[in-house]
């Protein structure tokens, strides 16, 4: 990973301590841990409950202005002095930002369409996320409960990415603990799935590191530094504060490309945004 990684990290921490000490004024239970000794992102022994996402949208800078620019579909490509408060924090090679454009205005997300996700998108989906922490096979899971019904496995035995992969939407994915920071690192995407929901792509050089941390017991952190020089000219980073949602379980999510989701799969819904597509990406 370049050396500008440490200097995108260091510019996410602020903004993440900012929301942490006022979401820890609120959370009395202690953070549980395994019997190892591990932070546990699990439900406790007789309690059920489900992580949340923060926001589906990972790079904007003002979410409430990009949402209002979308929804008038105002994407003036002759006017980059009116686009650029959109990507203060994004350093886009010339090719990617103009596809993250055309993806403003066709937004055919690929988990829309039942694709597996993966990087940011991995962690928000919809209906809640259950981290389950195998101990005894040294690998931790994510399931998430909406979208392609599909998991995620975080090797934790130390082993190395795989010399010769083939690219894949979730890419391979390696993990450890720095304290009781759990450090995900994962190469091996390929080219067809999206960053974060609303069309980052990205190439097979991509190289993520995501570090989540269980703050208090109802919080964690989320963090994620991008490394693609195929797509990008500097590594960047994003984060969000992920809520636990007590009393909830994973349930059987069916995703089906046929389903009646009319403005999400197929023609133009009502906020003006063509989602038809002849190619299944």
């Amino acid at each position: 990973m370049r050396s500008k990684t440490k200097l995108a990290a260091a510019l996410l921490l602020p903004v993440l301590s900012t929301l942490v000490h006022a979401q820890q004024a609120e959370s009395v239970r202690p953070i549980p841990r395994l019997p190892n000794g591990e932070v546990s992102f699990e439900s406790i022994p007789g309690e059920n409950g489900v992580w949340n996402r923060g926001d589906y949208r990972s790079v904007v800078p003002d979410i409430q202005e990009h949402a209002a620019l979308r929804n008038m579909n105002r994407w003036d490509r002759e006017d980059p002095s009116g686009l650029k408060p959109l990507f203060t924090d994004v350093p886009f090679q010339p090719w990617a930002r103009e596809l993250y454009l055309w993806r403003q205005q066709h937004e055919i997300e690929p988990y829309g369409r039942c694709k597996p996700t993966g990087a940011y998108r991995n962690i928000v989906v919809p209906y809640g996320t259950d981290i389950v922490q195998a101990i005894d096979e040294q690998k931790i899971y994510i399931f998430h409960t909406g979208g392609s019904h599909s998991f995620r496995t975080i090797y934790m035995d130390g082993r190395p990415h795989p010399q010769d992969m083939d690219p894949s939407y979730g890419g391979h994915s390696v993990g450890h603990w720095e304290g009781d920071t759990l450090v995900i690192d994962t190469v091996g995407f390929n080219e067809r799935g999206w960053i974060d929901a609303y069309g980052l792509p990205n190439t097979t050089k991509l190289h993520v590191t995501e570090k989540i941390t269980r703050i208090d017991f109802d919080t964690a952190t989320y963090e994620m530094i991008v490394d693609d020089p195929g797509a990008y000219t500097a590594p960047f980073s994003t984060g969000m504060l992920m809520s636990w949602t007590p009393d909830r379980e994973s349930f059987q999510f069916l995703c089906q490309d046929g389903n009646l989701a009319q403005e999400l799969m197929v023609g133009e819904g009502s906020s003006g945004i063509d989602r038809t597509s002849s190619i299944i990406p």
